[in-house]
């Protein structure tokens, strides 16, 4: 198998930043802690080039809704994540507060000393907790994000990414929301959450080796405003306790 493995990638050309996103990764994981579990997030959608010079591509589209709110849930959990995104995608913490709605939120103030920007008084409780848990998370060195465009530079990373987690064992997780990954991962190897295009944000489906169960928002949780992501991490979190104990 792993002789295959080497001719799958012996036939994709190594990104010009791969060694420097590796040692991002390597050394990101060299400050977790033996107790701690992690898990990589992956997310987005990836374009595969049609031509040398690149003028058409095949474009998987993936905003990166699940992806990047699971990656939050999981930072909640305890988790330590490894979050490989599609470039300009949503990402975590940043994702509440994207284009025109952000600048909204901001004013300027002028005064003899200096210019400031500042969040509008009316906005400050929505931002506040956000930007608190972002500035934790990011001075625990708990997330770490790494951007991607093309399929194969997401092959690249997942195999970088997978190799750093190794010593980890069963603390690690692999939470694979890009919209390509289960491409090259026979199914009957890995945990699946299915979900169709027009329901995916309130109805999914868990898929193991011989069961299949749903995971669901009812009407009161959709009016709430409780994304679903936080119930698949939920789930998905007790099951990983569970592996770990049957593990050690």
């Amino acid at each position: 198998m792993s002789s295959r493995w080497e001719e799958f990638y012996a036939s994709l050309a190594i990104p010009t930043d791969f060694e420097e996103n590796k040692n991002k990764i390597k050394d990101f994981c060299e400050h977790v802690s033996s107790q701690q579990k992690i898990v990589l997030v992956t997310s987005g959608g990836t374009t595969v080039p049609l031509e040398h010079n690149t003028v058409r591509f095949v474009d998987n589209f993936s905003a990166g809704t699940r992806g990047s709110a699971s990656a939050e849930y999981f930072l909640e959990k305890g988790y330590v994540v490894i979050f490989v995104h599609r470039l300009k995608s949503l990402e975590p913490y940043v994702r509440h507060f994207m284009g025109q709605k952000f600048l909204d939120m901001l004013e300027i103030h002028n005064d003899e000393a200096e210019t400031s920007v500042v969040v509008k008084s009316d906005h400050v409780n929505s931002v506040l907790p956000i930007l608190t848990k972002y500035k934790s998370t990011m001075e625990a060195r708990h997330l770490l994000c790494i951007p991607f465009t093309t399929l194969t530079e997401y092959m690249w990373l997942l195999r970088a990414a997978c190799e750093c987690l190794a010593p980890f064992g069963a603390r690690a997780v692999l939470y694979l929301a890009a919209a390509v990954s289960d491409f090259y991962i026979p199914s009957s190897q890995m945990m699946v959450i299915a979900n169709i295009l027009h329901t995916r944000k309130y109805r999914v489906v868990l898929v193991m080796a011989t069961t299949c169960s749903e995971i669901v928002l009812d009407p009161e949780e959709i009016e709430a405003g409780i994304e679903i992501e936080s119930k698949i991490v939920s789930e998905l979190t007790k099951r990983h306790e569970s592996f770990i104990a049957e593990s050690v």
